[in-house]
């Protein structure tokens, strides 16, 4: 009688220890800047919700690789989808799930030019290749009659870290300047012709702000808290567009592959904006490794689901775009493909 009612008050205890241990676990995350707005709303309301800490580190995308390569992070985040090279160095299969929708920004700092200054992808590209040197300079003016521009230098203002918002970025003038692609090219990380650069997202947006003359690239939401100008970029349509909730979504409207790994800059929607972006949570698909216990797991894969379904909610108070419900579709079938010991997580 004893024994049996140590064996249950044992049972009460260890069930009790795991939801304990289960309530102090912290998920450790890291990677892109773009969306760190956003997740930092999302985590910090997880929280308050389930106990669960997700503590995430605003690296770059580049930083977000490398850690999830090395399994040093529960995930990775970035807004250019692993290559090729980079999928072959992981120990395990790798996920991509896209988890907002967001814009790549051109945003200036010129005395006496208001917000919606128009720019055509050439004019763009000859700004960021340092052929075009000063904001009075026929080609800018010609764009946008009745705006009087500064007889000013322009100064280039470009991100120093390995940037899923630089490949984009990159990525869209190698596709709409063959001078780009040629002298230049595209990637996390780029030889720039000219300028100055700043670390992540946040410090291109401190440096155009306190620079006059300044332009540079940056996430919408950077751009909107820190009231910065931004461009009406001509997309291929031929319309100018600003960057918007609208033009955003619009752009996203696109086939997605089953692993995700597509870029949407570029768009041949009629009101798409044309630097628009996803960005992807990293994660392995079987989570069985390194010592990680199961609960470990099974509170990734609960985030994971949160992330695609009720955090959605938070986007557009932030000015990203939701995932559109074809990709919340291909999200759910990833995770419910995520394993501990080749047994899904999620049931």
């Amino acid at each position: 009688m004893l024994k049996r009612w140590l064996g249950f008050w044992l049972g009460i205890f260890f069930l009790l220890s795991g939801i304990s241990l289960a309530e102090k676990i912290t998920l450790l995350g890291a990677g892109a800047t773009f969306p760190y707005p956003l997740y930092a709303k999302w985590f910090h309301v997880y929280h308050q919700k389930t106990g669960i800490k997700v503590n995430y580190q605003s690296i770059g995308s580049g930083g977000g690789i490398r850690q999830i390569l090395a399994r040093t992070v529960d995930f990775g985040a970035s807004d250019a989808p692993m290559n090729e090279e980079e999928l072959a160095k992981a120990p395990g299969k790798i996920l991509h799930l896209p988890m907002a929708i967001g814009a790549v920004v051109i945003a200036y700092n010129v005395p006496g030019v208001p917000s919606g200054m128009k720019l055509t992808p050439e004019v763009l590209a000859d700004i960021f290749l340092g052929k075009i040197k000063k904001w009075n300079d026929p080609r800018i003016t010609k764009l946008n009659p009745g705006v009087k521009f500064p007889n000013m230098k322009i100064l280039v203002v470009y991100r120093s870290d390995g940037s899923g918002t630089t490949f984009n970025f990159t990525y869209y003038l190698a596709k709409i300047s063959p001078e780009w692609r040629k002298r230049v090219g595209y990637g996390k990380a780029v030889r720039w012709p000219t300028g100055v650069g700043g670390k992540g997202n946040e410090g291109v947006t401190g440096y155009v702000k306190q620079l006059p003359g300044a332009i540079g690239y940056l996430e919408l939401a950077y751009a909107e808290q820190n009231h910065l100008p931004v461009a009406a970029i001509r997309n291929r349509a031929g319309k100018f567009v600003l960057p918007t909730l609208e033009s955003i979504s619009a752009a996203a409207k696109t086939q997605i592959p089953p692993d995700t790994r597509v870029l949407i800059v570029d768009t041949d929607a009629t009101d798409g904006y044309p630097i628009s972006a996803m960005t992807w949570i990293l994660v392995y698909q079987e989570q069985a490794y390194g010592g990680r216990s199961y609960e470990r797991a099974k509170a990734l894969v609960d985030l994971l689901w949160w992330c695609i379904h009720e955090a959605q909610q938070y986007n557009e108070s932030l000015l990203y775009a939701r995932i559109p419900e074809n990709i919340v579709k291909i999200n759910e079938d990833l995770i419910r493909s995520i394993t501990y010991k080749g047994i899904p997580l999620l049931k």
